[in-house]
């Protein structure tokens, strides 16, 4: 296994990774593992052109307001 040392750490994040280890008594070390697991266990991000795919599919057959209307409009209510 590896080592990850990171440094630059914000006293007051470091305060609430401490209380939060406490809570799940775990020490600092292993709280930090287990949300570093957590946050990076699940599938990876879709790229952006997937998600994009995606909403373009769900939406095709939806009417759609032209983006430079919807610009005048919001400088009208303004």
């Amino acid at each position: 296994m590896g080592s990850l040392i990171v440094r630059n750490v914000d006293d007051e994040l470091i305060s609430r990774l401490k209380l939060r280890a406490a809570r799940n008594k775990r020490s600092a070390e292993a709280e930090h593992r287990e949300i570093l697991r957590q946050a990076l266990s699940g599938k990876p991000q879709q790229e952006f052109k997937e998600i994009a795919a995606k909403l373009r599919a769900i939406t095709a057959n939806r009417k759609h307001t032209p983006s430079e209307i919807l610009q005048r409009e919001g400088r009208d209510e303004r």
